[in-house]
């Protein structure tokens, strides 16, 4: 059986640094810092009082009273994605077969803010059980990719991914995947998480996984640096639409870029710490490289998971050292989680829009927020601090790790008709 081309046509996004895949673009590679003093609670009492939110967002602006009586804000976030990818995908609703055309979302947590106020609201009763009817539709992680499906009538496979902070690149590798093996035509695929509440802040400072540089929050996602503490919480919304080749080419699409292949594997190794040596990593990016029948040299860029953590973000330079050898050091690398902050289940999805679109437009998007070299980190790979970097970029690879051992590598290449 051969296996069918996969091309991406469509993004959306609500972000940290903006609310179109414009804005999101240009504060990337301006280095812009999403981080700012958290405003949608009162962090007076926590450890952390910082983090990556998505500013000047108005719910009202975007649903109706009843939508919103439906949506926990990370299904939200998914909808205007969504809508987002899709206008910019071009396709036409009225003619296109919904039976092809599928949904598949992630989210690392869901409906956390949802789940927090109706277990406090419980919390302070008499014991009665008391529950709004929606709380558990608009808590559970598969809500949004039905959301999606229900209003546009896709009835392609229709499911959740969730593996912690990779879920979204497992959302795209799934949708790469079901495509290629002629399952569907069309997929929405990408992410979505609300987790910047007071259970999420203080879940996360309870394992000291946050930062908790709370004087200098711009700075607080430090990749790579010596002196990081932790990763920045963030939230938002990112879509992608993925296309089959001729289907694309026979509705005149516009083509971000190609989908050349991916890889999964699981650490087999420790609940929330990444392998020492990035085994699992290492495997993932060879398995990716195998299955777009790629070498190590053909690789111009790595947008890495490079969460600004004490271990993961020396795991992850010692697994690129081993596998692409001397080439490690001609590829520019680079963490746009110094600039978004972490947003969990949305982080493989953002990272790839951010790859896909280096490999469009030629240019690397910095690392932000580096300060002192890390002795037990290789120094001399380019990590491309500071400034964006203009090169060619035929093909990029994208990873994304989560609690659990589960890691995910996707690359995109250039698109050319052969």
């Amino acid at each position: 059986m051969e296996l069918k081309r996969v091309v991406v046509t469509g993004l959306g996004v609500l972000t940290p640094l903006g609310d179109s895949v414009d804005k999101l673009w240009k504060g990337l590679l301006n280095g812009v810092s999403g981080a700012d003093q958290i405003t949608h609670f009162d962090t007076s009492k926590f450890k952390t009082t910082f983090a990556c939110e998505v500013k000047n967002y108005d719910p009202k602006e975007h649903f109706d009273r009843k939508e919103l009586r439906k949506y926990d804000p990370y299904a939200q976030f998914a909808m205007i994605a969504a809508d987002q990818a899709i206008v910019d995908s071009g396709m036409n609703l009225e003619s296109v077969d919904k039976r092809r055309i599928g949904v598949i979302w992630a989210a690392g947590i869901g409906g956390l803010a949802t789940l927090e106020t109706e277990v406090v609201g419980f919390g302070r009763g008499d014991g009665t059980p008391r529950f709004n009817p929606f709380f558990i539709p608009k808590m559970i992680a598969d809500i949004a990719a039905g959301n999606i499906s229900i209003k546009y009538g896709f009835m392609g496979p229709n499911f959740a991914t969730v593996s912690a902070c990779a879920s979204s690149a497992n959302a795209l590798v799934d949708s790469f995947n079901y495509i290629r093996l002629g399952k569907a035509d069309m997929f929405v695929s990408g992410g979505s998480e609300a987790a910047i509440t007071k259970v999420g802040i203080g879940g996360f400072n309870a394992m000291h996984a946050i930062s908790t540089r709370n004087d200098d929050p711009k700075t607080g996602s430090r990749p790579f640096d010596k002196d990081r503490d932790g990763f920045v919480l963030g939230e938002g919304g990112c879509a992608l639409i993925f296309e089959e080749l001729e289907h694309a080419l026979n509705r005149g699409a516009r083509i971000y870029a190609e989908v050349a292949g991916c890889g999964i594997t699981g650490d087999a190794y420790h609940m929330t710490s990444p392998h020492p040596d990035g085994l699992g990593a290492q495997l993932a990016m060879q398995q990716a490289l195998d299955d777009a029948e790629l070498q190590p040299g053909d690789i111009d860029h790595i947008n890495t998971h490079g969460t600004s953590t004490p271990l993961g973000d020396i795991a992850e330079p010692k697994a690129i050292v081993t596998l692409f050898g001397e080439h490690a050091y001609k590829i520019n690398i680079n963490s746009t989680k110094s600039m978004t902050g972490h947003l969990l289940g949305a982080a493989g999805a953002i990272e790839a829009i951010a790859a896909l679109l280096a490999v469009k437009h030629d240019i690397v998007p910095p690392t932000i927020n580096h300060f002192t070299d890390d002795p037990e980190i290789d120094n001399n790979l380019n990590f491309t601090y500071h400034k964006a970097h203009e090169r060619v970029i035929n093909a990029a690879l994208t990873n994304t790790f989560g609690f659990g051992g589960h890691n995910a590598s996707i690359i995109f290449k250039k698109f050319t008709d052969k």
